[in-house]
């Protein structure tokens, strides 16, 4: 017969090994993995409240009545992610935007748009140009500068 004791150690080293598992953590001490899931709890926590602070963002942008599309430039490791909203859909911004991009010499790595009633662009764009150093400012202004006037030839 198997020990109450023997079942418990075995269910607590099959708990350690999914957490383990769950948290991608190469730790054998359970104190190890421990630490581990603490710290892939934390990163979990900063993602969510990244992903809530930009839907926050985005719904008071939409509630808002701006007509001017709003754009936001922040700098990768390699690359920008650059986020375009505006509270109307136009057709053809979406093209008029990446064709800025090209111009800027960025070639779009992954993207996630919707035109449904509002613009939202997020992208993620890694610079073609070699030598040439581009910083967040310049790619803001100039997604910004080409939505303007575009705006204003399609007015």
């Amino acid at each position: 017969m198997v020990s109450r004791e023997h079942k418990r150690g075995s269910s607590l080293r099959e708990k350690f090994h999914l957490l383990r598992s769950i948290t991608n953590s190469h730790a054998e001490s359970e104190t190890s993995i421990i630490v581990d899931a603490t710290k892939y709890i934390k990163k979990l926590k900063q993602k969510v409240e990244k992903v809530n602070n930009e839907t926050t963002s985005e719904q008071s942008f939409r509630e808002s009545s701006d007509p001017n599309p709003m754009v936001t430039v922040e700098t990768l490791e390699k690359g920008f992610m650059i986020k375009v909203m505006s509270v109307k859909n136009e057709a053809g911004m979406l093209v008029c935007v990446l064709e800025t991009f090209e111009d800027l010499g960025l070639d779009v790595v992954e993207a996630r748009v919707s035109c449904t009633d509002t613009f939202s662009l997020h992208a993620i764009g890694s610079s073609n140009n070699d030598g040439d150093i581009m910083d967040a400012e310049a790619v803001k202004q100039a997604v910004t500068k080409a939505i303007r006037t575009w705006s204003d030839s399609h007015a």
